[in-house]
């Protein structure tokens, strides 16, 4: 008898356990997300770049939801974080980082950041690049074209990997980080970040799962075979052409 009992309470652990263990979002069709990308807080000039950046197959790629608390890190111009405010409608927050040294660097990156702090659901941070000032138990960690920047020059050699660390630390359990990023000529490593802000795919998974994360997939989408990889990202022959890829990487829990 005492045998059963022990059988049925370690059964009954196991259960509650996994009633309450993190599920992972359910992968969504990219038509679900007409609303979103239809939503009158995006301006005219934003929906006209949604067909070439794919954007309704990217937010199904990242699994977005609404009431999802979403971290848009690097925000540039503030494309994705509205798409996230609408995405995650009144009940999700999204936190906007643009980082300190941008912001000093170029007047319009704090313009931005000022611009999509006024929506009701984004809080905007400006903290510096090596820390950013994420909050915690966050769904997703999301960052298009600008991964690379972890390594220009003027910034100290282990900003990547402090910053991948704080995103592992603000995910909760099963919390999503995605990269988008222009693709860097095969074996070219971190080189091509500072000169062509490009970075090798390699790199980036190296750098990611050695903070712990586990690659949960990739897609070749936004590849583009006519980019030769060896162009800056800014030449007038390939800007807006540019190769990309696209990873998603899961903190295990």
């Amino acid at each position: 008898m005492r045998r059963s009992l022990v059988v049925a309470a370690s059964a009954l652990i196991a259960l509650s356990t996994a009633a309450f263990a993190p599920v992972p979002a359910a992968p969504q069709e990219p038509s679900s997300y007409a609303g979103v990308l239809a939503d009158p807080i995006r301006p005219a000039e934003d929906r006209a770049r949604d067909e070439a950046r794919h954007t309704a197959e990217t937010l199904a790629f990242a699994r977005v939801r609404p009431g999802q608390k979403i971290a848009d890190m690097i925000i540039g111009g503030g494309y994705f974080t509205r798409i996230f405010s609408a995405a995650v409608g009144p009940e999700g927050r999204v936190t906007a980082w643009q980082p300190a040294e941008f912001i000093g660097f170029q007047a319009s990156y704090g313009e931005s950041l000022t611009e999509v702090d006024a929506l009701a659901n984004v809080d905007a941070i400006r903290s510096p690049i090596g820390a950013p000032d994420f909050p915690s138990g966050l769904d997703l960690v999301f960052t298009a074209q600008n991964y690379h920047d972890l390594h220009l020059a003027p910034f100290p050699a282990d900003t990547a990997s402090k910053v991948n660390t704080s995103v592992f630390n603000a995910l909760k359990p099963g919390g999503l980080y995605v990269i988008i990023d222009h693709h860097a000529a095969a074996g070219s490593d971190l080189a091509a970040a500072d000169t062509l802000h490009r970075i090798d795919i390699e790199a980036v998974k190296r750098e990611v799962t050695a903070a712990g994360f586990v690659l949960d997939g990739e897609s070749d989408l936004l590849a583009e075979t006519a980019d030769p990889r060896t162009a800056g990202v800014f030449d007038p022959s390939i800007r807006g052409k540019t190769s990309q890829f696209m990873l998603r990487f899961r903190k295990p829990g």
